[in-house]
This record gives C-alpha cells, sequence and structure tokens, in this order.
C-alpha cells in the first residue's frame, strides 16, 4: 500500500513536471507560430488580411473643417489691425472610402504600386449647418498675386483688374466653394490663359495624389508598407536630396511587432514631407490593446532646437533666419503660393506667429495628431490627423486691397481633423482573428506551466511528508 501511494506521489510529480515542461517549451513554439503567423498574414498580396484591409479600408474616415470667419475685415484692410476670427464648424466629409486602384504587384522588386482615388460626401448630420452657409474668409487669389508675380509693372496691371472685379483681401464665401472650388472674378478677367476656379482644395474629387509604390513584405516583412517611390502630382523636387523626405509608409500599417521605443515615420502628401510619431500611451480600443504613438512638438520645432529640421527651413523672412518654429512652408509643393502648414490654432508654434491674430486657443488634446497602432500587426486602427492650412499675405505697394498693411500676416484659414476607427464588425473579426487567437495560446502555456508547477510541487511536498512519516 506504501508503495503504491509513493508510485502515485512519484507519478504525479512526473506528470506535474511533464506539464511545465511542455507549457515552457509552447512558449517559444507558440511565439514562432504567432510570428509567422503575422508575417504571413501582413504580407501585401491578394489573400491576405492585411491586403483585404489595406485595399479598401473597413474604417469610416471623415474629414472634419473648421473655418476661421473673420470679424473685422474693414479694420484690417484699412488700418493694418490685428485679425480677428471665429472659428465656425465642424463640416464633416466622409473621404477614402474608395478603393485603391491601378493596383501592380512587382514580384522581382517586392513591391506593389497604386494610385489612391479621393473622394468626399458631405455628412450633413455630422456637422455644425449646410454647405451652403456664408463665411468671410481670406481672398485667395488676391493674396496670391504679389508673391505669384513679384514685377512691379505686372502687379499695377493686376491691381486694374483686381478694382475692376470689386475684389478685395477678403471675401464672403459659401463653405462649399471655399473648400472645393469656385470661380474667381479677378481671374476671369486675366487676359491670357489661366485656371479662373480658386479653392483650398480645389480639384479633390475625382483625383488622386498620384502613384505611390511600397514593399509588400514577401521578401522582408521589416519592410512591409514602407514607401519605394512616390510620383505625384505635387513637386517635390524643391526639396535637398538629404532630406530624404519620402521615408516610411502612408501611415495606414507599419511593419509587424512594433516596439514602444520605436519612432513610426510615415509620408504625408499633405505636408509633402515624411514625419514622425513617438510612443505616447498604451489604449484599449474596443477590446484590442494599442499603442497611442503621438506627433511631438519637436516635429515641428525650428533648426535650432532639433536639427534635423534644417532642410525644411526653405525661407528666412517670416521664420525670422530659421529661429521661429510651428509652422512649415510647403508654397513650392504648391505651384508657389503662400501656402504654410502648422497644427490647429498654431500648437506649438513661436507666438510671434500668432500676434496679429485674435480668437486662438490651441489645446494639445484637441489639436494633436495620432495614431494608435496594434503593436503585433502593425496594422493602424484608430487615428487622428490634425492640420492647419496657413496663407501669408504680405503688404504691396501696387495693389489698393493689400498696400496699406503695415506688416505680414501668416492668416490661418481652416484646421482639418481627419479621423478614422475601426468598425466594431471589423473590430469584432480582428480580435477572433488575431488578438483572440494569441491571448487564447498565451492562456493555455501559462495554464499548463502553471498547473505543471503546482502539480509537481505538490506531489513532491505529499511524497517527502509521506516519507518522513515512514522513517519514524
Amino acid at each position: 500500500m506504501g508503495c503504491d501511494r509513493n508510485c502515485g506521489l512519484i507519478a504525479g510529480a512526473v506528470i506535474g513536471a511533464v506539464l511545465a515542461v511542455f507549457g515552457g517549451v509552447l512558449m517559444p513554439v507558440g511565439d514562432m507560430i504567432i510570428e509567422k503567423t503575422i508575417q504571413k498574414e501582413a504580407v501585401l498580396e491578394e489573400g491576405t488580411i492585411a491586403f483585404e484591409n489595406w485595399v479598401k479600408t473597413g474604417t469610416e474616415v471623415y474629414r472634419q473643417f473648421w473655418i476661421f470667419d473673420v470679424q473685422n475685415p474693414e479694420e484690417v484692410v484699412v488700418n493694418s489691425s490685428s485679425i480677428k476670427v471665429k472659428q465656425r464648424g465642424p463640416y464633416t466629409y466622409r473621404v477614402r472610402y474608395l478603393p485603391k486602384d491601378n493596383i501592380t504587384q512587382d514580384p522581382q522588386t517586392h513591391t506593389v504600386s497604386f494610385v489612391q482615388p479621393n473622394g468626399a460626401i458631405f455628412e450633413r448630420s455630422l456637422s455644425v449647418g449646410p454647405e451652403n452657409d456664408n463665411v468671410t474668409v481670406l481672398n485667395l487669389a488676391v493674396a496670391a498675386a504679389p508673391h505669384l508675380y513679384p514685377n512691379s509693372f505686372v502687379q499695377g496691371i493686376l491691381n486694374g483688374l483686381i478694382k475692376r472685379s470689386k475684389s478685395s483681401m477678403f471675401q464672403t464665401r459659401t463653405v462649399k466653394e471655399f473648400l472645393w472650388g469656385y470661380t474667381d472674378p479677378f481671374l476671369s478677367l486675366v487676359p491670357y490663359p489661366i485656371s479662373t476656379t480658386v479653392g483650398v482644395f480645389y480639384p479633390y474629387n475625382n483625383t488622386a495624389d498620384g502613384v505611390f509604390k511600397v514593399y509588400n513584405g514577401r521578401d522582408n516583412i521589416s519592410k512591409v508598407a514602407i514607401i519605394d517611390t512616390y510620383k505625384g502630382k505635387k513637386n517635390l523636387s524643391y526639396w535637398p536630396s538629404y532630406c530624404d523626405m519620402i521615408n516610411g509608409t502612408d501611415a495606414a500599417s507599419f511593419p509587424p511587432f512594433i516596439e514602444k521605443t520605436r519612432v513610426l515615420q510615415f509620408f504625408s502628401s499633405d505636408i509633402c514631407r515624411s514625419i514622425y510619431a513617438v510612443f505616447g500611451s498604451e489604449v484599449n480600443l474596443k477590446g484590442i490593446p494599442v499603442y497611442r504613438f503621438v506627433l511631438p512638438a519637436k516635429a515641428f520645432a525650428s533648426p535650432l532646437q532639433n536639427p534635423d529640421n534644417h532642410c525644411f527651413c526653405t525661407e528666412k523672412v517670416i521664420s525670422m533666419n530659421c529661429t521661429l518654429y510651428g509652422v512649415l512652408d510647403i508654397g513650392k509643393c504648391k505651384e508657389g503660393k503662400p501656402v504654410y502648414i502648422s497644427l490647429p490654432h498654431f500648437l506649438h508654434a513661436s507666438p510671434e506667429i500668432s500676434q496679429v491674430i485674435e480668437g486662438l486657443h490651441p489645446n494639445e488634446e484637441e489639436h494633436r495628431t495620432y495614431l494608435d497602432v496594434e503593436p503585433i500587426t502593425g496594422f493602424t486602427l484608430q487615428f487622428a490627423k490634425r492640420l492647419q492650412v496657413n496663407i501669408l499675405v504680405k503688404p504691396a505697394k501696387k495693389i489698393d486691397a493689400l498696400k496699406r498693411l503695415k506688416h505680414n500676416y501668416l492668416v490661418p484659414i481652416l484646421w482639418l481633423n481627419e479621423t478614422g476607427t475601426i468598425g466594431d464588425e471589423k473590430a469584432e473579426m480582428f480580435r477572433n482573428k488575431v488578438t483572440g487567437k494569441i491571448n487564447m495560446l498565451g492562456m493555455v502555456e501559462m495554464v499548463l506551466l502553471g498547473v505543471g508547477v503546482v502539480m509537481f510541487v505538490a506531489f513532491m511536498i505529499s511524497y517527502c511528508a509521506c516519507k518522513s512519516k515512514k522513517v519514524k
């Protein structure tokens, strides 16, 4: 009987040890299975989860606009007063709803090229008012004229056309006209062929930024979705080559197995450059653990604060010889128009930039840009891209509408918030296909290891107690 009991205790201990060992062995094996599965499904080829979500996002993406309505246009034109603005919005449009087009795989270079068609559908239920709301805004054509035509003689001719068209520094337009395009009365009088349609985002519908070529990850998963080539309609050639403009992904996804120490590089055609985000916090998004990466203030810092930005300072006057921070001159990729990009309400910008603008209230929580990335797959499951469009207006002695200005104005036009969050159905699928299986495998590993250790320890204690009694 004693022998049977001892044998049973030893057998139990052996079983516990086996379970513990099996659980310990299963851990690296399980990790390897997860890694192999992710590497397979993250490749941008037909039949993978990544490709399915990459071609047409399962996330509804909205672009909200807040337009800066000018409250004192006459005071500014006559007395060169500070510009008082009041933001109007949001006016919301659904975007990124069209699937990628002209998708072409290149098996030799392991790349895939595509275009992303643009389209915008107004969402009245998500907007503060209809598209025909009127706003008082900067006259885009008049403001750009002295920059595009610096010659005094030419400006004198343009001044006559501006006066004949009864145009001024500011104008009243509907939201739809201002965003997507209107026929400008001043440009319509120009006696040689030019485009007479003006709008902050004109043209947009039925266009594409250009042809992207990205690595599909077949030969090296750490390169998946990273941009290899961008042939866009916007001219990037003015940037010095050492700026490495095309760097990172398009931010829809990143190479898998992301760590918190990683810097996520991505290219944005809106600002004509690559930029980056750093880890901010852990977030639970619809039951899916994600890492929130945020655009740091350092990304828009002056070259004095961040030497990496030295090649993005392309003008010396407004930036005070590259000492100011928080704005980026992108005029040369906007056909010479005096366009500057910043964070909304000049968040993280030099105070001098907004000295002549009243009504701005920068807020970190409301105006920052962030990406919520699932770290194992590298998929971006939620994001908020926030940018402000500004136009530089300079005094122009030959143009009556601008001749009384006493200093330069960097006029905020609007700011946008482009957001997307994984839908409930896609989130459930993601949990079932990815995080659920990973969690289940991890749970099995821990249960086997835990039960094995407990069994081994319990049976060994019982065996030792039994043996000590027998000795007595």
